[in-house]
């Protein structure tokens, strides 16, 4: 517990500041003998905790308008959870070869564009129309395979929406918790979750996720930019690896 509990601070500090972070917590709990549907339901239990903390954090600096983003995450909850319900009748097979070629073009999004920085840029669409399309269609997402979310809607709020590092990452935790939120509707009530495991790694989650969030506001785009680059290849390269 003690083990899980630290794996808890580390994947909750990438997870504020990057995303990524059941690429450490999910082999975790999975090298403890736990089922993969036991440790994916308790991934996200735990997961939800540090975002939830992450995205509170990220609110108290005034980095998130839930006026401007309540249809997104109304959205993204109805994604995820229809994500949740369909993904034992369909092959993901094919998102193991399609996902890391997105993950690495975030990447290079990240790594080579000279002007993303902490500040609003123009808007290519409003996020008001648009964000709950995105919501639906990325939470449908992680409620089907999940690796990535936090990097694809990073990309959509700098690269669609104009905002700036910082506000990005912010609302991206938000959505992520509301993902997180939508799957575990489904998993609690099926009994899937390791309690013991999901509160120690929830303890050090909400310590990581903390830590996180106030390091991403303290540094900014010049800290968040380089975390997102390496946290989007591992992915890809795990994906690769396993596929």
């Amino acid at each position: 517990m003690f083990i899980l509990a630290a794996v808890g601070v580390v994947a909750g500090f990438v997870d504020a500041v990057a995303g990524g972070g059941g690429l450490i917590a999910l082999p975790a709990l999975l090298s403890v003998g736990m089922s993969p549907i036991a440790a994916l339901a308790t991934n996200k239990l735990q997961g939800a905790v540090g975002t939830a903390v992450a995205a509170y954090t990220y609110w108290r600096e005034g980095l998130i308008k839930f006026s401007q983003l309540a249809p997104a995450i109304a959205a993204t909850f109805a994604g995820a959870y229809l994500g949740a319900v369909v993904v034992k009748s369909i092959d993901t097979s094919l998102l193991n070869s399609l996902v890391p070629l997105a993950l690495i073009a975030i990447a290079a999004y990240f790594m080579f564009a000279p002007k993303l920085s902490d500040a609003d840029r123009l808007a290519r669409l409003n996020i008001v129309v648009f964000a709950p399309l995105l919501g639906f269609v990325i939470g449908f997402y992680d409620g089907i395979f999940g690796p990535g979310t936090g990097s694809f809607f990073t990309i959509a709020f700098v690269s669609l929406f104009g905002l700036g590092v910082v506000r990005a990452s912010a609302n991206t935790k938000m959505l992520n918790f509301t993902s997180n939120v939508a799957a575990l509707a489904l998993f609690i009530p099926a009994g899937n979750v390791v309690w013991s495991a999901a509160i120690a790694m929830g303890i050090g989650q909400m310590i990581g996720g903390y830590l996180g969030a106030r390091t991403g506001i303290k540094y900014g785009a010049k800290f968040i930019k380089p975390l997102v680059v390496v946290v989007c290849v591992v992915m890809a390269l795990r994906l690769l690896w396993s596929g």
